[in-house]
């Protein structure tokens, strides 16, 4: 049977509701040499985040997926720390961010063993955090993937290709997109199990419509942040109307604690979507059951396995 992959354990279709498919309970966004993230404990960063996340079980909220992956500071551990705390299912990934940010082990490592590192997080734990990676995150520059990100997506590929875990990218041009989907499918593995994260950042709506077709999840985040709530509406009945509702992802990717910044700085609240967004969309005439697709169903599907 399909299930989410939490920090809580498995939890399936029926025991879970409204999901919040990208945001941070902690990150470093610091300079890269400092390495904040390392000295960082469960202790400092419970009080911060924990009133956050209440916030959003007040709302229906019941799971998160933690979108740090190796590169900006992941700490699976703290994740679960935080997640224990607060009775809240947090997804966790395995994966490495982009360059600059790509680690000096990752960057010597074969694709072989990069393979076997990250199919092992996603079958086993993350540095004996006692956690299980839910799924894949990757990232490609906006200018095009270079050759050491190309290396991380195809073994991302080949390790969910073995595990059935998603792959998620941090890719803001649609151009990067189609050059990334060759790549995953060139590798074995299929568009299907692709998330274009930060496809919003995209102004032209043509790639969304071809990744769309080519079976990738879209992923509008950032919700409540620069872009206009009525430039995200749009866009959403344009994929409705083009019959790809099914494969639309919605979140904030907001949070967070960064080690980098005094007492972990200033979190954003994962309130906005259901606050202040959906009854926008449902005044758009969106029906509640295209919602619920939108935030229970979807979101469900892209990361369960």
């Amino acid at each position: 049977m399909a299930h989410l992959i939490t920090t809580l354990g498995p939890r399936s279709a029926d025991e879970v509701g409204l999901i919040l498919p990208h945001e941070h309970i902690f990150v470093d966004l610091g300079p890269i040499a400092e390495e904040n993230w390392r000295a960082a404990t469960a202790e400092q960063v419970i009080p911060v985040m924990a009133p956050e996340i209440a916030k959003i079980q007040a709302q229906g909220i019941t799971a998160l997926v933690e979108s740090t992956p190796v590169g900006v500071g992941r700490r699976a551990d703290i994740d679960r720390a935080v997640s224990e705390a607060t009775g809240l299912p947090v997804l966790v990934p395995t994966g490495i961010y982009r360059q600059p940010w790509i680690p000096r082990w990752a960057l010597d490592a074969s694709e072989d063993t990069l393979t076997e590192w990250m199919t092992g997080e996603l079958t086993g734990e993350i540095e004996e955090s006692g956690v299980q990676a839910a799924w894949i995150k990757v990232s490609a520059g906006d200018d095009g993937i270079t050759p050491a990100e190309t290396k991380v997506l195809r073994a991302g590929a080949r390790a969910g290709r073995a595990t059935n875990a998603i792959i998620g990218s941090h890719t803001i041009r649609g151009r990067v997109v189609r050059d990334q989907l060759d790549i995953l499918e060139g590798a074995g593995y299929t568009a299907e199990r692709f998330i274009w994260i930060h496809t919003q950042a995209e102004p032209d709506f043509a790639p969304h419509l071809e990744m769309a077709q080519r079976g990738a999840w879209l992923e509008y985040d950032a919700i409540g942040g620069g872009q206009s709530d009525e430039s995200y509406i749009e866009r959403i009945q344009r994929l409705l109307d083009a019959g790809f509702g099914h494969r639309l992802l919605l979140s904030h990717d907001r949070g967070w604690y960064d080690p980098s910044k005094p007492g972990g700085g200033v979190p954003k609240p994962f309130t906005y979507l259901v606050e202040t967004f959906l009854p926008k969309l449902r005044a758009a005439g969106v029906d509640d059951a295209t919602i619920r697709q939108l935030t229970e169903t979807n979101p469900f599907n892209a990361y369960a396995r």
